[in-house]
């Protein structure tokens, strides 16, 4: 997967618009500007598609673990300068609050059978020999589940106030 779309992907889940995207990188002091966010969040095929650095991508996911958790006490981590699937899948993990138990139950959402030992390898340190890397597959699915649980179904509310009025 790309940052690109794993960014276009998570604003999708949680129906941000371009002012939440800014606020989020503002978190952890990236600025973006409108239009910067706007070429990052382009189709790959775009004449003014912008490439989603490693480095900004985890700066958004920093802001985003600040957005739903707080921000800690201390020293602020900084952006990772080199991204994995694994990587993105923790933060994730970790913005969301989200146990095993937890992950396992949004899999099932989307129809995806993972066993717990399975999934705890890939938040393991990577010199572990349990250490397993996270696949497209695997972090789309996640993404996917996430979307199930956490996006506003507009259809639904359409309908709904379809029939109330």
């Amino acid at each position: 997967m790309t940052n690109n779309d794993c960014l276009r992907r998570i604003r999708y889940i949680l129906s941000f618009d371009d002012s939440a995207m800014i606020n989020t990188f503002a978190h952890v002091d990236q600025q973006v500007s409108r239009e910067q966010l706007c070429t990052l969040l382009k189709k790959d095929d775009d004449p003014d598609f912008e490439e989603c650095s490693d480095t900004l991508l985890a700066a958004f996911l920093n802001g985003l673990i600040i957005e739903k958790r707080g921000k800690r006490e201390g020293e602020q981590p900084q952006p990772e300068k080199r991204l994995n699937n694994n990587m993105i899948f923790i933060k994730l993990r970790i913005a969301f609050g989200l146990k095993a138990e937890d992950i396992l139950s949004l899999f099932s959402l989307v129809d995806f059978r993972i066993s717990k030992h399975e999934l705890s390898a890939f938040f393991r340190k990577p010199k572990t020999r349990q250490y397993r890397a996270c696949k497209d597959q695997i972090l789309r699915n996640f993404l996917s589940a996430l979307q199930s649980k956490y996006h506003k179904n507009d259809e639904a509310e359409v309908l709904y106030k379809g029939k109330a009025g």
